[in-house]
């Protein structure tokens, strides 16, 4: 679709054209011109939407769709329908379907599927076969199938040989380890964060130390291997130093934080609601304050949806039992804007394009057009008629929302609400 976009404010600090209002031609998926005024053209949609504003297409690096396997929690079809509403031009799937994505086949199968949809679809593969964390999965046949990285989602590597030997293996390809940090002998039965609330509230806790020694075990060993790691969703204070020392080492380490850590806390557990129980578990108002801080300072390279559907069978039922997880694409932008500020929110829903290996494009002349369009000044509730996905297993129902999403504009399609 050749395209015409009226009086949209530039957010890219990469882009000459940054925070100016300016048109923008769009012709057969590339920007041809960006200025005031434009003339309109023959065979060229126009749209010109209220308080538009327009930056580098976000990508979310951590996404669950259910498909293949887990199809009555999401499709693929319409979870990509649900992320380019919320404004993501691309997202890197998790690989907890039925089967695991853990061979060439079931990576090339998720790839197929998506294709034509506005937002791209990037695999993760699994690390360990079946996800089971006992014997490495084919990584190198998946990255050439198409796979970015590889891990097991939400499950930690109880097996240091084993991370220690897949590091050194996906050194040879250049290839990204996700690592998901927890030590379940400590976590244990816990189901909520150990403090205060969950004392109160007679919950099982889960310490901070569950997360943080892994963490300080896993960079031990990237410090031995080299090699490439991320960390996905931390949850507390003391990994950000974790982390942050490592970089100042040199280390390449990378780490992400979901939205409903630096929004949500573990104060929202009072009424044993089971859509806030999630992995990790929500933690206490000084552990977000410190996640903040760490996305500010720039130790916290990407922020996540951590987008996870679960069925209401295994969701609406005795908080002990419930599935973890909560679906976040909707809700992302609008419940950011409430802790953020826009650019800082902008930067974290696109950097992890770079630390995936992914093209990441500017707003300028001659560039690819991968979009998204928003108005960053619309307050809302976020309600079930915001929920597109076909779980509905959200934390942020009844939250103050702060900017909406108009769409996006991607493969020379336009995508709007």
């Amino acid at each position: 679709m050749n395209l015409i976009i009226r009086e949209a404010k530039i957010i890219n600090p990469k882009s000459s054209f940054h925070n100016q209002v300016v048109d923008l031609e769009i012709e057969n998926g590339i920007i041809k011109k960006i200025g005031e005024n434009l003339s309109p053209k023959e065979n060229f949609k126009e749209i010109k939407l209220h308080n538009l504003h327009v930056s580098q297409g976000w990508f979310d690096t951590s996404v669950s769709l259910g498909e293949p396997g887990y199809e009555d929690r999401e499709t693929i079809a319409n979870g990509l329908q649900v992320a380019a509403k919320s404004g993501f031009t691309g997202l890197a799937l998790q690989p907890n379907t039925f089967p695991v994505l853990d061979n060439q086949s079931q990576i090339k199968f998720v790839k197929e599927k998506a294709k034509k949809s506005a937002t791209e679809l990037f695999p993760i593969g699994a690390f360990t076969k079946n996800a089971e964390g006992t014997d490495l999965a084919e990584m190198f046949d998946m990255k050439n199938a198409g796979a970015i990285a590889f891990g097991d989602y939400n499950k930690s590597i109880s097996n240091a040989n084993l991370l220690k030997i897949g590091l050194q293996y996906a050194k040879d390809f250049d290839g990204l380890l996700i690592t998901f940090c927890q030590d379940e002998k400590i976590k244990g039965n816990g189901v909520a964060h150990e403090g205060i609330v969950s004392t109160r509230l007679g919950l099982k806790g889960i310490p901070t130390l569950a997360e943080e020694l892994i963490i300080a075990r896993n960079l031990y060993l990237l410090e031995y291997t080299g090699g490439k790691l991320h960390i996905p969703t931390i949850s507390t204070a003391k990994s950000v130093e974790l982390i942050k020392d490592a970089k100042l080492k040199g280390m390449n380490v990378t780490c992400s934080v979901a939205v409903h850590h630096l929004v949500l806390t573990d104060e929202k557990l009072e009424e044993f609601d089971t859509r806030y129980k999630i992995t990790p578990p929500l933690r206490d108002n000084f552990n977000r304050k410190a996640l903040i801080e760490g996305v500010l300072d720039g130790t916290i390279d990407c922020i996540t949806s951590d987008h996870n559907p679960i069925d209401i069978e295994h969701k609406k039922m005795e908080f002990d039992l419930a599935k973890n997880g909560t679906i976040g694409l909707e809700s992302a932008f609008g419940a950011l804007q409430n802790v953020l500020p826009l650019d800082v929110i902008i930067t974290k829903l696109t950097q992890g394009k770079t630390i995936f290996g992914l093209e990441s494009e500017t707003i300028n002349e001659g560039s690819k057009a991968n979009i998204t369009l928003f108005n960053p000044n619309e307050e809302w509730i976020f309600s079930k008629d915001a929920i597109a996905s076909k779980s509905k297993n959200s934390a942020f129902l009844g939250q103050k929302m702060n900017g909406k999403v108009y769409g996006i504009y991607n493969k020379g399609i336009l995508n709007l609400n």
